[in-house]
């Protein structure tokens, strides 16, 4: 297997990776597992291609780290390549089972190094939802400059691991909720009420550090 190569530009986000279906209803990337399955060497590395800067991007915003988003980028691909055949086109679509694969890694590595993971819940619901709803309409534009990505990145570490990963799900990989909720394991009512607690701490934490919102 060709090794992962991995964006250099680490502050920079990417759009998710469009779903394109073709006629049959199969989608783009349940067209690309049907090749690598078959044994085409240059389906695989269109699949790396096309999905490396989403694992990368979500790893980054886990760990906080590049060499660790780099080492678990290159690890989730591994995994993938060894489970693709577990892989149904017909029971979802290709990235939700590759986000919930990243997010199982993701967990496993936690568990490894014993990283201490905050317990801690939020019971305050914070600003009104207004102020929120402003605050992660900016997001894409805050991302813009490394600075302010800095910043948000920053503020993200501050939440909760499950707030984290649903709002990093929602706000920046722009999965739906239903495929947030495959990806969790979770009813999506639990999704909803975990985006808005996410969201209201994140615009408390910005405001802190004094980001207009």
């Amino acid at each position: 297997m060709a090794t992962v190569a991995i964006p250099a530009a680490k502050w920079t986000w990417v759009p998710p990776h469009p779903r394109v279906r073709t006629g049959d209803g199969l989608d783009a990337d349940g067209q690309i597992v049907e090749r690598c399955l078959s044994g085409q060497d240059a389906a695989w590395e269109e699949l790396v291609k096309l999905h490396t800067r989403r694992v990368y991007s979500i790893c980054y915003r886990f760990t906080n780290s590049d060499s660790e988003a780099q080492d678990l980028t290159q690890d989730v691909f591994l995994r993938v390549f060894k489970n693709l055949k577990s892989f149904r086109s017909g029971e979802g679509l290709f990235v939700v089972w590759l986000t919930r694969l990243t997010r199982n890694l993701l967990i496993d590595h936690y568990r490894r190094t014993r990283m201490e993971r905050a317990t801690e819940s939020i019971d305050d619901q914070g600003p009104a939802l207004e102020e929120t709803t402003a605050m992660m309409a900016r997001t894409e534009g805050m991302l813009a400059g490394r600075e302010a990505s800095e910043v948000l990145q920053a503020a993200l570490q501050k939440l909760s691991p499950d707030l984290r990963e649903t709002v990093i799900l929602r706000d920046l990989e722009e999965l739906e909720y239903r495929e947030i909720a495959q990806v969790l394991n979770v009813p999506e009512g639990t999704v909803k009420s975990r985006l808005n607690r996410g969201r209201a701490e994140l615009a408390r934490t910005l405001r802190r550090l004094k980001v207009r919102i």
